[in-house]
């Protein structure tokens, strides 16, 4: 059924298919994160199986119903209603009828387009608040394609001034189209640290990818994390936290890839990340760390976003940018324990533990401490952390740091410091 706005406010058209009156389940939340091109099967029915029989929400601004049957009917999951709404213009974002939609829902849908529709469209208004709500108090599942994966993390390529190549981006970190956005927009659980690229079998988006998160990390010294995705891939995160990876592999050469800075690096920032000059992010070769994961049908594939570490399959890689180029090579299973380094003046031995740290740090220290400061990956000083000293082990309180990579320097009373890496998770 076609239910358009009303013809003298024509600012967006309904498509609905299944049953128009409203139910209400008890959907099981996550994140699917669709690449492009034709959607994976298996990933679209770990969606649907996540609204837990109940309604489906299809947001776009533009095209049709191409996703009314697909979701309601051809994919054999069974639930309570389909309907796309297509904006046709940002005013959209105010009307009663789309909030009342998004307050039904137990599934929302971004499709493809152009993201900087969906962030001007509804970044700021009720609709990003109404979604937001639901993702936090019924649990909603959310997923989205192209356009629709880009806007899915906290941080997110808004396309403003429309698509960039690698080539432009790594040659200028600052170029007028690299626009990296860190505005409140979308929130969702383990895809809060995070930016997201797609059509990845593009070999040219791996540059950017690897600019946007050195832009993340000198702009807002956070030392953020990539998702990425080929074309007829997805990557589906449960409310867990356990992301897997959807595909046509072994038939098709179908990945997911797992874009992180070096949390081995005493110093995780690029070398040179400034306008108007190419890119430096090299340390030695290893300046970010990637996990390539095959995508198969049934989602067998996994990693584990808890620790950022835990793989059940996939390759590891090492990417750095030199002077602007960008380059790949194999590398080993990071271990971000090694984080912990030896803050000099020969006080060798000392080490951060549990790392990474949930609610608190201990550092056996031996030293009566004066003050213990927290930097992050910038070494800008964020704070000083409550703590406490007792038998020679400092223990300090970082729960209320967001998740990400940081320094802790602990003065003594005699002048001495100590400098360790950790990982808040």
């Amino acid at each position: 059924m076609l239910f358009p706005a009303l013809a003298f406010c024509q600012s967006y058209t309904s498509y609905f298919t299944g049953s128009t009156a409203d139910i209400s389940t008890n959907p099981t939340g996550g994140a699917c994160l669709m690449g492009g091109a034709s959607e994976d099967d298996g990933a679209m029915k770990w969606f649907l199986q996540r609204a837990s029989g109940g309604d489906i929400l299809v947001l776009r601004a533009s095209g049709s119903d191409g996703y009314n049957d697909y979701f309601y009917s051809d994919l054999g999951v069974a639930v309570n209603s389909v309907e796309t709404i297509v904006f046709n213009s940002a005013s959209a974002s105010s009307e009663a009828y789309i909030h009342q939609k998004i307050q039904q829902a137990e599934a929302v849908w971004f499709a493809g387009g152009d993201q900087w529709d969906y962030v001007s469209y509804w970044r700021g208004t009720a609709i990003d608040s109404l979604i937001n709500h639901a993702i936090a108090e019924r649990n909603i599942v959310i997923g989205g394609t192209s356009a629709g994966m880009a806007i899915l993390g906290k941080y997110y390529f808004s396309a403003q001034n429309g698509t960039v190549t690698s080539g432009a981006a790594l040659n200028n970190p600052y170029d007028a189209k690299v626009t990296v956005d860190a505005a409140a927009f979308l929130q969702n659980g383990f895809l809060g640290n995070v930016v997201t690229d797609t059509h990845f079998d593009n070999p040219d988006r791996r540059g950017r990818l690897a600019v946007f998160l050195a832009r993340i990390i000198t702009d807002y010294g956070v030392a953020a994390k990539g998702i990425a995705c080929d074309e007829y891939t997805a990557v589906c995160v449960d409310d867990n936290g356990i992301a897997k990876v959807f595909g046509g592999h072994p038939t098709y050469d179908d990945n997911a890839y797992f874009v992180q800075a070096n949390c081995e690096l005493g110093d995780m920032a690029p070398e040179s990340c400034i306008p108007n000059s190419p890119l430096n992010w090299n340390h030695g070769g290893v300046a970010l760390r990637v996990l390539k994961v095959k995508g198969t049908p049934a989602g067998t594939h996994s990693f584990d976003l808890n620790d950022w570490e835990t793989a059940s399959d996939g390759e590891w890689l090492n990417w750095s940018v030199s002077n602007g180029t960008f380059s790949e090579h194999n590398g080993s299973p990071i271990d971000c324990a090694a984080l912990a380094t030896d803050g000099g003046e020969g006080m060798a031995g000392h080490i951060v533990f549990p790392n990474p740290a949930t609610g608190s740090i201990r550092v056996k220290c031996g030293l009566p401490a004066d003050s213990v400061e927290v930097l992050d990956v910038l070494g800008r000083k964020i704070g000083v952390l409550q703590w406490a000293q007792s038998g020679g082990e400092i223990e300090a309180n970082v729960q209320q740091l967001a998740p990400g990579n940081y320094f802790l320097t602990i003065k003594a009373v005699g002048g001495e410091r100590i400098n360790l890496g950790f990982m808040k998770k």
